[in-house]
């Protein structure tokens, strides 16, 4: 695996990260690292693992964090990263990530971390864990610090976190308006007596005309199809309703029977409906249009079981990581080849954010 090579064509960036909380799952899979994968086609990419978001609420045992970052890496290389085509870097060894957010902090109002959607319902969700602390509150300013560090034009995410990014927008205007380029020259405006009216032309004119030092980057929304869990919720860890990406062939086939189906269908011979079926929305993903009619058919009809069903989507998940899996497996025999791969993320990753970090002290009066 090579560092990226030259191009003679600049293409548009991309950034985005993962919490490490273990190995991913189909969801984390489906709903965000299979789209990175593609995006490394046209996209200058930076992803990488937010290990100091993992602190944000689970600070108070770290004992897993080391083997979680390692899980990551490997899931993200062996799903389809390639370091030579995207950066891919560990968040605390490019420690300009937490100077930045520093930085913002110090011009951050709090009313804009407290009305984020998730910052009260995690701490609904999450009441096993004390998260009255200044970084879990904190968190979506790192966010913005993760992504205005790296300047990317887009920030690939799914509807539901667009409020992230627009907190990011909302941090870059203030910076801008603050230390822009056209700030030195409104601050000679109110220097010089200028009337009320004077002053609000000068920062209209220059705020249109000057280049912004942080641009704002816009949001990708990127395909995230209904992935639900094995309790028919939103896959997801918190849940325990999860299937690994790298789980066993045996294992997965043996959670997939327990999933639960149409609640209306009690009885072998009682018909079904797929729409309203989670183990159907898994045949949406993973099952070709033949077997997923087949499967509809059978249901309506009642002509096959649920575990018959659920064989048949087993089969098609399989189908779909074994590929993976076996990367994977090929990784795991070579642990210098992810040290490597950070290694050279770092590097390259550290470049790129130091000359961000560098215009934003020289403009905050720091240098």
């Amino acid at each position: 695996m090579s560092p990226t090579t030259s191009r003679t064509t600049p293409r548009p960036r991309v950034l985005s990260g993962m919490r490490p909380t273990g190995k991913l799952h189909l969801g984390n899979y489906m709903g965000a690292l299979n789209n990175w994968v593609n995006l490394q086609q046209d996209y200058d990419c930076y992803f990488f693992i937010a290990d100091l978001h993992a602190l944000t609420t689970d600070y108070a045992d770290t004992s897993l964090l080391h083997q979680n970052i390692q899980d990551v890496a490997l899931d993200f290389l062996a799903a389809g990263l390639d370091p030579g085509r995207a950066v891919i870097f560990k968040q605390s060894e490019v420690m300009h990530h937490a100077q930045l957010f520093t930085l913002f902090s110090m011009m951050t109002p709090i009313p804009w971390l407290e009305r984020v959607p998730s910052y009260k319902d995690q701490q609904q969700q999450l009441t096993d864990k004390d998260l009255n602390t200044y970084g879990f509150l904190g968190y979506p300013l790192l966010q913005a610090a993760d992504i205005l560090l790296y300047k990317p034009d887009f920030v690939p995410v799914g509807a539901d976190q667009v409020a992230h990014v627009e907190l990011t927008r909302e941090v870059a205007r203030r910076f801008n308006q603050f230390y822009g380029p056209q700030s030195r020259t409104t601050a000679q405006h109110f220097k010089d007596g200028a009337s009320d009216k004077e002053k609000m032309l000068a920062l209209e004119g220059e705020a249109r005309s000057a280049v912004a030092l942080l641009p704002e980057p816009k949001v990708l929304l990127t395909p995230s199809p209904k992935l639900p869990g094995l309790d028919g919720r939103k896959m997801s860890k918190s849940y325990n309703n999860f299937i690994s990406l790298s789980e066993p062939e045996a294992d997965l086939r043996q959670k997939l029977k327990t999933m639960v189906t149409d609640p209306a269908r009690v009885r072998r011979t009682d018909p079904g409906n797929p729409d309203v079926c989670p183990v159907f929305d898994l045949h949406k993903v993973f099952s070709s249009e033949e077997t997923q009619q087949k499967a509809a058919d059978g249901c309506r009809s009642a002509s096959i079981g649920c575990i018959e069903c659920k064989s048949w989507v087993a089969d098609a998940i399989v189908e779909r990581i074994a590929p993976i899996q076996a990367r994977r497996r090929d990784l795991e025999s070579r642990p210098s080849v992810i040290a490597d791969v950070l290694a050279n993320g770092k590097e390259r990753a550290t470049k790129r954010a130091q000359q961000t970090l560098d215009e934003v002290q020289l403009a905050m009066g720091l240098r």
